[in-house]
């Protein structure tokens, strides 16, 4: 019999712990303060200008002229300084790519220093010694 009573009193005991002033006391969110979150504003474009009167549409050129002009741009613009030392500097010949490479092609000795260095092997170096001129 003290069996049978001690199994409700533990189960109203143990259920009690859970409330914090009855049923009807429960915290609950204000839904008054609750807010909307403002919506997002795209920021204007300020590269976009409007088009000129009587300039021709951009639509009207070819699919390759666009497509260059997108890889390529148009000629940079050049500072008459720029301007002014490409003019000095002239051109390559056309052929130059062709007679870098020839026996006959005059080049400046470097020295032994030079050549050793391009003539070391690869590597991390370990094996490196100091040579001491003599």
């Amino acid at each position: 019999m003290m069996r049978k009573a001690l199994v409700p009193v533990l189960l109203v005991a143990a259920l009690s712990g859970c409330a914090s002033g009855g049923i009807l006391n429960r915290d609950r969110p204000d839904e008054f303060a609750v807010s909307r979150q403002a919506p997002l504003v795209i920021p204007p474009d300020f590269s976009l200008v409007p088009p000129n009167p009587g300039a021709p549409r951009p639509q009207d050129s070819d699919a390759s002229s666009q497509a260059l002009e997108a890889l390529f741009g148009g000629p940079a613009p050049r500072s008459s300084v720029e301007s002014d030392t490409i003019s000095r500097a002239g051109t390559a010949a056309p052929g130059i790519r062709s007679t870098v490479g020839d026996p006959a092609t005059n080049t400046v000795a470097k020295g032994s220093v030079t050549r050793d260095i391009l003539a070391a092997p690869e590597g991390d170096g370990r094996e490196a010694q100091a040579v001491v001129p003599g």
